[in-house]
């Protein structure tokens, strides 16, 4: 039990990361609203500038986190960001002009290091053959957060607007009492490296890595995947709304059917694909899976039909922890950190491009204007773009 009490404490800190995220969520446009004192569609407003404000900070930091773990450990990252995290969600509770829940937003997004630091140290501690099935159990992790933030973050709402960022706060402290008393350091002198800024920006990060055998082709498909699996964020609860005449109560059912269905299929059918085929073929086939349910879903007319091709998506929920692992494999002991940091500015890059590119196909597709009225349009654009990372995947298929 001790040597798992690591493994243990790297698991729900990215649940509770999920969470902690989560638990905003039904309280922002209310929480913006009372310190702008203006309407609804004002704070939506906001609200896209303190989520854009959060992935850019992720896109720049994310980088210089990894290459600091790399350099002084994930230990004190993992620490220092929690205790960061704590304190952010306290001003964010107290904030009392918009300003300053912007400026909370900027720390939270440069502080937000928990997810690629945890991966680099599942990384250390892990096997290169395990890893897979590692990150997703990470992936299932931040699944079940995705479902409970809301949830509770809901609840707590109706007892205060403030309640949700308190109880985020605590929830880091508590985890960052944990983790100071059973999380050891796996950086070693052997695996340290020195800090540099040239490669701690997201440029010069990059560069670094891409030049590593075998991982330019892992990171454009990781990025092509990441743009187009953000589609559902970003448009599924006007997609919903749309097409099937969802209300928000029905729009919230099948996020948290979409979130449970990803956490299974992350902690059940990840480990054992990776396994029975191999990281190179288990992205190849949850590929396919993406490409079909995507289009499945820019074409379906029911709503029904919606709900029940929402579970099958967790099949394709092996293709990000079987690139992480094929990155991994191919970056040095001394890398991982830089590697994840990459990665989450990756991300970060399809944070912000997702959203700009899949509501503006949307609306040119669900305006009175339209040729066609077609609100499924960003799925099928989703589903094309799958097709790209698959060509590229297969284009690095390993030698027999």
């Amino acid at each position: 039990m001790q040597n798992r009490l690591p493994l243990i404490f790297i698991l729900l800190t990215v649940t509770l990361d999920a969470i902690g995220i989560g638990l905003i969520f039904p309280v922002m446009p209310d929480l913006i609203r009372s310190v702008t004192h203006g309407d609804l569609s004002q704070a939506a407003i906001w609200g896209g500038i303190l989520s854009t404000s959060f992935a850019v900070m992720q896109f720049l930091f994310g980088p210089v986190i990894g290459s600091l773990s790399d350099r002084y450990g994930r230990r004190p990252i993992l620490l220092v960001s929690l205790l960061i995290m704590g304190l952010d969600y306290i001003v964010l509770a107290l904030a009392p002009t918009i300003w300053l829940l912007l400026l909370g937003r900027i720390v939270a997004g440069i502080a937000a290091a928990t997810y690629s630091t945890a991966t680099a140290f599942i990384a250390d501690i892990t096997p290169p053959e395990q890893r897979g099935a590692r990150f997703g159990l990470i992936g299932a992790c931040f699944g079940v957060g995705f479902v409970l933030g809301p949830l509770m973050g809901g609840l707590l709402s109706t007892l205060s607007l403030h309640a949700p960022f308190f109880a985020a706060a605590i929830l880091a402290f508590a985890n960052l009492a944990l983790g100071y008393f059973v999380l050891p350091e796996t950086v070693t002198d052997d695996t340290r490296r020195p800090f540099a800024l040239s490669r701690a920006n997201p440029a010069g990060a990059l560069r670094a890595v891409a030049r590593l055998p075998g991982l330019r082709r892992v990171l454009v498909t990781f990025l092509i995947l990441g743009i187009a699996m953000n589609v559902y964020p970003a448009i599924w609860a006007y997609f919903g709304q749309a097409r099937f005449g969802w209300d928000s109560r029905m729009v919230g059912i099948s996020l948290a059917i979409y979130g449970i269905s990803f956490a299974i299929g992350q902690a059940l059918l990840v480990g054992p694909m990776i396994r029975r085929f191999g990281e190179h073929r288990a992205a190849h086939y949850g590929m396919w899976v993406d490409i079909t349910t995507l289009a499945a879903l820019g074409l379906v007319t029911s709503g029904t039909a919606a709900l029940v091709i929402t579970p099958v998506t967790a099949l394709g929920g092996a293709v990000t922890p079987a690139l992480q692992a094929l990155a991994s494999r191919s970056a040095p002991a001394d890398a991982q950190g830089e590697l994840q940091g990459v990665l989450a500015s990756l991300n970060a890059i399809a944070m912000i491009t997702a959203p700009l590119v899949m509501t503006s196909i949307f609306s040119a597709f669900t305006a009175p204007s339209a040729p066609v009225y077609a609100p499924g349009a960003p799925f099928l654009l989703a589903s094309a773009l799958m097709v790209l990372a698959l060509v590229i995947h297969l284009g690095n298929r390993p030698k027999a």
